[in-house]
Parts: structure tokens; sequence; C-alpha cells
């Protein structure tokens, strides 16, 4: 098959690329030329793991290229796949279009008879029919086919995902949209994977309903996780018990400071206004937009508190700034509303993380950049761990602590057990979820000076 990629971020690029991978010769298309230019040159502008060995392997095959020019890439194409960016709308909250719409007028300035247009953007309910009614309004005798095609990659793990998937599903109207996707998800309809074929607005739906419940689950487990700081449970504990329950499963029920990206902050929004809009507002998704900015806060308040209410002159090392690990993604990372928060308040802020400084350097332009913990920690008077890199899950606590000024430890992310950082010399630790503050009463008056 011959395919159309438009669009080279991360859906789009992850895509392409393996596409490729299955056998298909795929030409991925972007109006920025300078991207264009450095992905012809083997350099990936995203960081995901195994992504650029892949890429490597299918241009050298001759099965992928680059390319700014999209009616070059649609001639004899079978699918043009749309995998532009649909950013949160500013005022209400919605999907922004703008992008899909540009796209699929492009397209149909330049495509011809018998192509298969396929959204992979996440896009509001009935879009794909719209974008079907934008591009006869502008080729009214083009003959072509849409489908949706949701995507359900896991940053840090796309890899993986897309070649052995839950799930894939594909919407269509037409028996003969359907028939092309078949063809090229054929290598996975070998292997048996689950492929859910269904129509247009259900497959929409699907990538929205699947990304909502995911981000309840997240926010679930953080408010049972401040309830057990009340009360002397530990949430660890707790997700362990109601994880092992086959109904409720284990996965996405670890505490922390709130969930953040590019999917669940946008789509739980968009979905929210899209029941707004037809009458039926999800309470549930509403309550979940809020809580999880709520357990930002409560990030920030648990910080302050162990610092006796007071940042100013403190020296904080900041462990991690992506929203998780395994990326470079900064979008609606939790450390966006925590360390500008410190800055605030008048600490001195040292971040280290392997891959967040190309995006959070232009996002946290009053941070000092550090590349090992060690030298962040020395002379500090407090580490944050923020996001749960490998690096710093095995670190020599006892090494941090003894360079330090004040040994406060506030782990978001509950890595280390409470023992092991108070063993190491840590006299005050914070976690999540996890019996309260763990706070030495002679520590009070050292956090406040």
């Amino acid at each position: 098959m011959r395919i159309a990629m438009i669009g080279t971020g991360y859906v789009g690029l992850v895509s392409g690329v393996c596409f490729s991978d299955f056998g298909h010769s795929v030409v991925c298309v972007d109006t920025d030329g300078g991207k264009i230019e450095r992905l012809k040159k083997g350099e990936v502008p995203i960081y995901e793991p195994g992504l650029a060995a892949v890429m490597e392997r299918n241009v050298e095959a001759g099965r992928l290229a680059f390319s700014t020019n999209l009616a070059a890439a649609l001639q004899g194409a079978d699918a043009a796949f749309i995998a532009v960016g649909t950013p949160s709308r500013r005022g209400d909250g919605q999907a922004d279009l703008s992008y899909v719409m540009a796209a699929a007028r492009d397209i149909a300035q330049r495509a011809d008879d018998g192509l298969v247009v396929v959204v992979k953007s996440t896009v509001p309910i009935g879009t794909n029919r719209r974008m079907a009614e934008e591009i006869r309004s502008v080729a009214p005798t083009l003959k072509f086919d849409i489908a949706s095609n949701p995507e359900f990659l896991r940053e840090g793990a796309a890899i993986e995902d897309f070649m052995r998937p839950d799930r894939v599903v594909f919407g269509c109207d037409t028996e003969r949209a359907a028939q092309v996707m078949r063809d090229i998800y054929r290598p996975l309809f070998l292997r048996e994977f689950p492929i859910v074929v269904t129509d247009l607005e259900s497959a929409e739906m699907i990538k929205y309903a699947a990304n909502a419940f995911l981000a309840t689950k997240i926010t679930f487990i953080n408010e049972i996780a401040s309830l057990c700081e009340r009360v002397g449970a530990d949430v660890r504990e707790v997700a362990r018990g109601i994880g092992l329950d086959g109904r409720i499963g284990k996965t996405f029920l670890h505490a922390g400071p709130g969930y953040g990206g590019s999917c669940f902050p946008k789509d739980t929004r968009a979905l929210a206004r899209t029941a707004q809009e037809y009458g039926r507002p999800l309470h549930i998704v509403e309550t979940v937009i809020k809580s999880n900015e709520d357990a930002k806060r409560r990030a920030v308040e648990k910080i302050f508190e162990l610092c006796g209410d007071r940042v100013g002159g403190k020296t904080i090392a900041v462990l991690g700034v992506t929203f998780k690990p395994d990326t470079d993604d900064m979008r609606e990372s939790p450390a966006l509303t925590i360390v500008p928060a410190l800055i605030g308040g008048g600490a001195t802020v040292r971040v280290v993380d392997p891959k967040g400084r190309a995006e959070g350097e232009a996002l946290l332009p009053s941070v000092q950049w550090e590349t090992d913990p060690y030298a962040a920690a020395e002379g500090a008077d407090m580490i944050v761990l923020l996001t749960e890199w490998n690096a710093f899950r095995a670190l020599d606590l006892s090494r941090l602590a003894q360079g330090m000024r004040n040994r406060c430890f506030v782990d978001l992310r509950n890595v280390y057990p409470t023992d092991s950082l108070r063993a190491a010399g840590f006299e005050a630790v914070a976690s999540v979820g996890r019996s309260g503050f763990d706070i030495r009463d002679d520590l009070h008056a050292v956090a406040a000076e």
C-alpha cells in the first residue's frame, strides 16, 4: 500500500515509521521545511525510545521518505492519514480543528479519485463527517472515502504499542474504506491482535472515552491518596488491594502530582465541552478535570508545608520535569504548576531531567539546569522527585543527603520507602498517600529557618 502521512508530530511520525515497517510505502509530509530536512538527515525531532532505529531501517529500505510536497505524496496513494495537532481551543476547551480542516482542504485540492482519507488526529465526535463536507465543498466531483483511526500510543512505549496493540480501531462508512484499512493493518490481523471496525462516530467516541476513563483512574487514586494521608493508610497498599480485582485492574493506580501530557488534559476538556454542547454534561469528567488541578496544588502545598510554609531563600533540587519518564514532552506537566510556584515563593530551583531541558528551558526560564542529581543537591535545602525516570530510581541516598544544607526529601512518585530515606540521613520526608508527612519534631525549626 502507498500511504501519505500528513503531519510529522508525535503521532504522525511514529505512525508513518511503523507503517513503513509493516512493508508499506510511506511519505511523511509536513509544512515545516526545517523539520523535514532534519528528518531526511536522520535526525528525530522527538525523544521516543527505539524510533530512530526503526526510522533508519525503513529509510534505507526505500519504504520511508519525508517531503513538503503534498501533491507528490498523494500521487498514487491508497490512503492519506491526517495526523496534525488538535490543541485545546482558548476560551471553551474544545479541540481546535483548524489544522485538521486545513489538511482536508489541501488534500481536496491535490487528491486523485479513490483516495481514502483517514483521520488519526484526536477529534470531537462528528468531525469526520464535517471534514468530508469540507472536502466536498472544495472538490465536489472528487471520489473519496473517509475513515477514523484513533491512536492509543503511550509516549515512551509508542513503538511497542503500535506493533503489539491492545486493539486497533477504525470507523468507516463504506466497505471500500474498511477494506483499505484492513489491508493497511493486515500484519496485525495475521498476528490476531484485536481489530474493532465500527462507524465513524463510535470510533471517535472510543478514543475520548478511553482517555477519560484512564484519567479518571489516576484522579481517583490521587483523591484516595489524599484521604490516606489523613487517616494513616498507605495508598500503595490500597492500590494493590483494589488493583488485584480483575474488574478494576492494577494499571493507572499510581498516586502522584496529577496527570499531564498531550492527551489526557486536552481530551477530557474536549469531551466535557462536547457533552455540554449536546446537553448531556459528563459530571464525572468535569470533576476529574478539576480534581487533577487540585492534585497539582496539593503537591505545592506539601512542599511549602515541609519548608515551614515558606520557601523564600531555600534552594530546591527538582528531579524530573517532563510529564512522565521516557519522553521529552513537557505539555501540561505538573512541573509547569509546581516549579513556578516555588520560584514565585522566592526559592532557587535547580532542575535535572534526562530529556526535558530542550523544551524546559523556554517553559521554565528561571531555573538552573544541572546534568547530575548529586550536583543539584549540593548545598540544597530540599529534593523534590517529580518524574520517576529510571535514572532517579536507584540514587545513592546517603550521598545526596550528605551534600545538602537541610535534608528534606519530597517524593511525589513514591519511589523510595520512607525508612530508606530516613536511614540515609534525610530528616524530613513527604510522599503521596503514605500516612501524611513524616517529619521529626526537631526539624520544623530547621525547615522554617
